[in-house]
């Protein structure tokens, strides 16, 4: 991360100076309009950091760094929050699973995970965006057109009004455009105004395309079994969309496949049969959209045989035939304009 901007991030705050003279407790009211709470009062329910305590009014995403020295306790929040963790390392407790986030790491939740976190040192430096569900209007058309297992999953993580998918922790830190979407993020809104929205909007759908390209690197030892066998399964598809077998993979896993089947259906909203054709779309559509094969070596390429099943399926699905999608959206790097072949 650039020097300048860590070692503004890297300077104790006044609310952290306070902790540190007085010895206190988070101060509830700085984060909650659940009353007062006082510092350093035990806190056995648990509260809501509320956004119109932590962003300034009219404001869809704000940064700050996270609150060190202190255990920040159990707490749910009505906003959208991602962790970037730019130095050191934090210990968080989401829904009874152990996270340590490590530099360069990034860790999103959703508004109803509930949330403790560890108490962090001086070198730990953690940014929490803080993002209201609306910020995501201009952006979910971009993910959705683009859709694929990964990224159904992560959307369900913004949208879902349940625990079913509260966090995703993505060890990207070696990861360059990542890395530099999110410093550049966190430059823009720190430095910035309200007037960049569309900016500090398309970086955010820029890092929404490119964290499930990195499927592999998604963090799941601390999630329940079942999270865990899910995003595996998401990233066997990801890797074997043209000829994954459902039967193969549970015979892999050494898990009942009645089990593994329910399990996907109820994390991801679709079954295995549906996230293997949107797979196998989304890379024809890249296919039709980037290259110069034919539409029939482009359906033996993605797993179906028979052509006319995926005319028909393709059809379906976009509402034009391959060869039109191909006119209207695409042009192969070796093809001259409007010179398409057929098929």
């Amino acid at each position: 991360m650039n020097r300048e901007l860590l070692d503004r991030l890297r300077k104790i705050t006044q609310e952290e100076q306070d902790i540190l003279k007085q010895g206190s407790g988070v101060k509830r009211s700085l984060y909650t309009l659940e009353g007062d709470g006082g510092a350093g009062v035990p806190d056995m329910d648990g509260f809501v950091v509320d956004n119109r305590k932590v962003l300034d009014e009219g404001r869809l995403i704000q940064v700050r760094t996270h609150t060190r020295f202190v255990y920040f306790p159990r707490h749910t929040h009505n906003y959208i929050e991602m962790v970037y963790m730019c130095a050191g390392t934090t210990r968080h407790i989401i829904n009874g699973s152990e996270i340590l986030l490590g530099k360069g790491e990034l860790l999103i939740m959703n508004q109803y995970a509930q949330q403790e976190i560890l108490p962090a040192g001086e070198g730990d430096i953690a940014v929490n965006f803080m993002i209201m569900p609306a910020f995501f209007d201009r952006i979910m058309p971009i993910l959705e057109a683009s859709s694929s297992p990964m990224r159904d999953f992560l959307i369900e993580c913004l949208r879902s009004q349940s625990s079913r998918v509260p966090f995703l922790h993505f060890q990207v830190r070696d990861i360059l455009p990542v890395q530099n979407l999110l410093e550049n993020l966190v430059w823009t809104l720190l430095h910035g105004d309200a007037s960049q929205r569309s900016i500090n909007q398309l970086t955010m759908g820029l890092l929404f395309l490119q964290l499930p390209e990195y499927s592999d690197r998604v963090q799941s030892v601390s999630l329940p079994y079942d999270h865990e066998i899910v995003m595996r399964s998401l990233r066997y598809i990801e890797e074997n969309y043209q000829d994954g077998e459902l039967t193969e993979f549970a015979a892999e896993l050494g898990c009942e496949i009645t089990w593994l089947s329910r399990a996907i259906r109820r994390l991801t909203g679709s079954n295995w049969q549906d996230l293997i054709q949107k797979k196998r779309m989304e890379k024809a559509c890249d296919l039709l959209k980037e290259t110069g094969m034919s539409v029939t070596d482009i359906s033996l390429a993605v797993g179906y045989e028979n052509i006319s099943y995926f005319h028909r399926l393709f059809k379906k699905t976009y509402g034009v035939s391959p060869r039109r999608y191909r006119l209207e959206y695409g042009r192969g790097p070796d093809l001259p304009s409007g010179a398409f072949p057929q098929g």
